[in-house]
């Protein structure tokens, strides 16, 4: 678990480098005075929620390929002799290609669909694909170059360099150097395509990644369970990813001055993403693990990933939480973000637990995914479909982006608790401990503190003296009662390096 717990805490160092970067981006989208018009943020949004979309179309499970059969290729093959990575990046630019056919035959639909609403999607419409394409390359380099433990990197170009081009194009729009901001969003769209080029040639001079097309061994065994582990996975896999920004897409569709509304939702979805940040760290650091252990039936070591990544995403997950819920109205208001952005709170606070649950429940997805039952993905993506599509399209209607995050809220809680019953009884897997409820309760409990110490404070004193209460509260709570396996080491760790004795 020490390489697991080095890779994951370097990652979500990284990680929240990118997400301080991109905290900058919002602010400069969202503050009073910069950007004029709410909806070009909103726009912003709308094209990384359709260019998500566009990539779990085309990628063909391409990544889930890479994580269930890279330990067979990399026994039985030499890395010149390893067309793994080859068929990856062929099929998935197929696949692309395919979507790519798909836009131009249904333009007309995107058209009515959105000209009312959100008539910028459809003037540039044309630039989503390349955003979209960047993405998905990305998105399949990522997953091989995880076999190899070069998650921080990854983690380091996703979660940091693309948000500093973003940076970038924004102070140049700022500076009145991009002067129109149609040509802001076509530079934009080039952004995921560079660290697609970046990652891509690293792989290429650090000799990790080969090209043949002679066709091996192991794929001509394999062929036929890869073609049903890609079957069934590419559908569960893009019914989740479709999930995850459909809300975005029936906000531009339905909502009446959508794209401002689909600015708002997207500020609190922003900051509700800062309580996810460790996951990407965790899940980055355990996949190629666990692919190991499924493969050498190690029951002891998956439950043991199982349960301290759901401890440690929910130790994080919970004091973040309850720290930006102390905070948010009094950040919209001190740093001067526009009015409109304090509506974003309620839809933060479902926002919020959403991502709780999902990291609470630890890393269900990824043990499911590398083992025998993934056809699983499949069923229970189905199910989450089923119930997130008619939820939000019903519940944003009713009740504006406040529904639209209520119906995210019940379809994740829903989708993972059926995870967590099929791990249990298949495999007698469970994430939670008795630490699980302290956890819950000590986040509560400091909350009440915090928030009638300073309920009466604002501006930069409040928000100072109520975010170092609650880590001081909260963090010696953790230490105290020994929430996770992995707190003591690490502390001891921070300890040592400050020149404290441990």
């Amino acid at each position: 678990m020490s390489n697991i717990r080095r890779q994951s805490i370097i990652s979500s160092v990284v990680i929240y480098i990118g997400f301080a970067i991109g905290l900058l981006n919002i602010y400069l989208f969202t503050r009073q005075g910069l950007f004029a018009d709410p909806s070009q943020f909103g726009l912003y949004n709308a094209f990384i929620a359709i260019a998500t979309t566009m990539m779990a179309f085309a990628n063909l499970a391409m990544p889930a390929y890479i994580y269930k059969f890279f330990p067979y290729y990399k026994d039985h093959l030499s890395p010149q002799k390893n067309d793994l990575v080859t068929w990856a990046l062929l099929v998935s630019s197929i696949g692309y290609s395919l979507v790519i056919v798909a836009g131009i035959i249904f333009k007309n639909l995107v058209v009515r669909k959105y000209i009312e609403h959100s008539p910028e999607i459809v003037i540039y419409y044309e630039w989503i694909f390349i955003l979209g394409y960047g993405l998905m390359i990305y998105t399949v380099l990522e997953a091989f170059a995880w076999q190899f433990h070069k998650s921080v990197l990854t983690n380091f170009l996703r979660e940091v360099q693309w948000r500093l081009f973003t940076t970038i194009i924004i102070l140049l729009f700022l500076f009145d150097v991009i002067r129109d901001y149609g040509l802001f969003i076509k530079l934009f769209s080039f952004t995921y395509p560079a660290i697609a080029v970046i990652l891509f040639v690293y792989l290429i001079f650090t000799k990790k990644i080969h090209f043949t097309f002679r066709v091996s061994k192991v794929t001509r065994r394999f062929f036929r369970s890869i073609l049903r582990l890609c079957s069934f996975v590419y559908v569960g896999s893009l019914i989740f990813t479709v999930s995850l920004v459909f809300d975005s897409l029936v906000i531009g569709a339905v909502l009446n001055d959508a794209l401002a509304k689909l600015a708002v939702y997207s500020l609190a979805q922003n900051v509700a993403n800062i309580i996810q940040a460790p996951q990407r760290g965790i899940i980055s650091a355990s996949i190629s693990h666990l692919s190991k252990a499924w493969k050498e039936k190690q029951m002891e070591t998956i439950q043991r990933i199982y349960q301290r990544s759901s401890i440690n995403q929910l130790v994080f997950s919970c004091g973040l939480y309850v720290l930006i819920t102390l905070n948010f109205i009094d950040a919209v208001n001190t740093f001067h973000l526009k009015e409109s952005y304090v509506n974003g709170f309620y839809v933060f606070l479902l926002l919020g637990v959403t991502k709780i649950v999902d990291m609470g429940t630890g890393v269900n997805s990824q043990i499911i995914g590398t083992s025998t039952y993934w056809r699983f993905e499949f069923i229970s993506g189905v199910i989450l479909l089923s119930m997130m599509l008619p939820l939000n399209y019903i519940f944003t209607k009713q009740y504006d982006i406040v529904g639209t995050a209520s119906a995210g809220l019940i379809s994740i809680t829903i989708y993972n608790l059926i995870r967590i019953i099929f791990l249990w009884r298949k495999f007698n897997l469970f994430p939670f401990t008795l630490p699980s409820l302290y956890t819950l309760l000590l986040a509560g409990l400091c909350f009440g503190i915090c928030y009638f110490l300073f309920q009466n404070m604002h501006g930069l004193t409040g928000l100072f003296l109520r975010s170092v209460a609650f880590c001081i509260l909260y963090g010696t709570g953790a230490v105290y009662l020994r929430l996770s396996p992995d707190i003591i080491p690490v502390w001891n760790s921070i300890k040592k390096r400050m020149g404290f004795r441990a």
